[in-house]
């Protein structure tokens, strides 16, 4: 097992320690391929790693499999304590150790994959999703969508001294006052997310390891947004923004008929000629909207936006459908002005 080199008796692996580079590797292989790290096997011992680390010994002491709203994960992460762990931290004492160990070498545990050839496959991704025409969803708007979430790359591609291929993760850690849970996964191109840790094997066959599973699955989950989270039939699955500045009308799903050719394909051209307006942190969301712009730990930076597609100008209901892809939250609203910005070909 990969976990070899990192059990050692005696050994303890932790920031201040200048280790063995390979150890630290074995440890943060397993650590990536066991969802926990978001990126980077460098042999450097740093933040990213700790943190890592705090998050797994947090799920051998509370997290059971039952998971969220998107069902029950395979295992239950704390099956693999069995009393070793006793306490959170960044530490890697040898039970610790010994807990990933296990954990990296069980078949049952499903594992992220990883690309023998990532560059390759991401721009063959990239290829495919610039010659895809859909009438499910606007192509151009989710393009720009998939270089929000992923910087369209399905899996990282290593660099000096950074062996790194696995598939792109991202993780939410919203649960206030207790940072060493992940409380989400987004996975690949799309960052389609996941409530449970571990994936089920059929998740990770269906998107997680196939970048075009994952473009599919993206396509059909903004369609999903499209829907039935823009102008639903309860507050919960409703767009405010959409709702204050277009009403509730039937959802509109391109300015043109279905026989033109620029039908849900010339998007671009529709962000390029809308009226533009800056947007300051502070301002509200929309008219009469309790909540206002305010930078996140998700998005530190600009005090204002400036050349703004306006939404409302566009023609179509997708800048509300894109916002919702996101959520529905203060960084709902940052990820709906860059997709517009993008979609203009401008950036903040």
């Amino acid at each position: 097992m990969t976990g070899a080199l990192y059990l050692r008796e005696g050994l303890t692996l932790k920031r201040a320690r200048q280790a063995d580079g390979e150890e630290v590797r074995a440890l943060q292989r397993d650590l990536r391929a066991t969802g926990y790290l978001r990126r980077g096997i460098d042999g450097d011992f740093g933040p990213m790693t700790a943190r890592a680390v705090r998050s797994f010994s947090y799920d051998l002491l509370h997290n059971d499999g039952s998971g969220g709203h998107d069902g029950a994960a395979p295992v239950a992460v704390t099956a693999y304590n069995r009393g070793r762990v006793s306490q959170v931290t960044d530490e890697v004492d040898q039970g610790l150790a010994a807990c990933l160990a296990e954990m990296a070498a069980d078949a049952a545990f499903p594992k992220l994959p990883e690309s023998p050839d990532p560059r390759a496959a991401n721009e063959t991704a990239r290829e495919t999703i610039a010659g895809t025409v859909s009438t499910v969803a606007p192509v151009p708007w989710l393009t720009q969508m998939l270089r929000q979430e992923s910087g369209l790359r399905h899996f990282n591609e290593p660099g000096a001294g950074d062996d790194d291929r696995f598939v792109v993760v991202g993780f939410d850690r919203n649960r206030r006052g207790v940072p060493e849970q992940v409380t989400s996964r987004g996975y690949g191109l799309g960052q389609f997310t996941l409530f449970h840790h571990p994936p089920r094997q059929e998740e990770v066959d269906a998107f997680i390891a196939d970048p075009m599973g994952n473009l599919d699955t993206a396509i059909q989950e903004f369609r999903e947004k499209f829907d039935r989270f823009v102008n639903g039939p309860t507050s919960g699955t409703r767009a405010d923004d959409r709702i204050a500045e277009i009403g509730e009308g039937e959802l509109r799903l391109c300015k043109y008929e279905q026989d033109d050719p620029r039908y849900m394909t010339d998007c671009r051209a529709c962000a390029q000629e809308a009226e533009r307006r800056t947007i300051e942190m502070g301002e509200p969301y929309y008219p009469g909207a309790a909540g206002r712009y305010r930078l996140t730990q998700y998005y530190r930076s600009p005090e204002r936006y400036r050349d703004v597609p306006a939404r409302a100008a566009i023609g179509c209901d997708w800048p509300y459908a894109a916002r919702r892809y996101n959520g529905s939250g203060p960084n709902s609203y940052h990820y709906q002005t860059r997709i517009l910005l993008r979609l203009a070909g401008r950036e903040w």
